[in-house]
């Protein structure tokens, strides 16, 4: 990994727009949650943004965070006695995490890159990890959440509905709207301006 010097021009204009789109008062929510799911021994970051990156880096928070909502005996990720120090075992707990939510239903389109929370290239995007993780924890329901359910938002769920032979029958007899009934209406009396003349 190299050492990146100050961004000009464009790089910096991009830079500046991602790190916009950090939200502090998101953070303090996510740090709340993290702290009630895992239990007090995980700590707090300092605040902003940095200090929430710095935290989260060597994956072991985030491993720990996905592990406490699945029941006991079903860990999918393995969390080492003592932190890691060496880069890329830190970079790799950090996969294993993202592999973790992923299996739990987090879209791929919600997931962030590894080098977005190692380098702090782009934290939004672990925050919207994190809330896509925290929304489905909530709408499972499945008892593993802890935490103010009012967090975050729970997502759609399917509906099934179920007819009987009867009912399917009932609905071939209808018109409906988008079949394009007018219910009687006609155009006649109508006129819509002068009409064309051809000379």
């Amino acid at each position: 990994m190299a050492n990146k010097g100050p961004a000009y021009g464009m790089s910096r204009d991009v830079q500046s727009k991602i790190e916009k789109k950090y939200d502090d008062e998101l953070e303090d929510r996510l740090v709340e949650w993290i702290v009630a799911q895992c239990g007090a021994a995980v700590g707090r970051p300092e605040r902003g943004r940095l200090g929430f990156q710095v935290w989260l880096k060597n994956g072991i928070v985030l491993s720990r965070l996905v592990n406490s909502l699945y029941p006991d005996g079903s860990k999918p990720v393995k969390i080492p006695d003592a932190p890691p120090t060496m880069v890329f075992k830190q970079m790799e707990q950090i996969a294993q995490f993202l592999k973790a939510a992923e299996d739990y239903g987090v879209v791929k389109t919600d997931i962030f890159q590894t080098v977005d929370l190692f380098e702090a290239k782009d934290m939004a995007a672990v925050q919207r990890t994190l809330m896509a993780l925290g929304s489905l924890a909530v709408t499972k329901n499945d008892g593993n959440y802890h935490g103010d359910p009012n967090w975050f938002m729970k997502k759609a769920q399917e509906h099934k509905r179920e007819f009987t032979e009867s009912q399917l029958k009932e609905g071939k007899n209808i018109i409906g709207l988008q079949m394009g009934t007018n219910k009687g209406a006609s155009q006649a009396g109508m006129s819509y301006g002068r009409p064309r003349q051809i000379i």
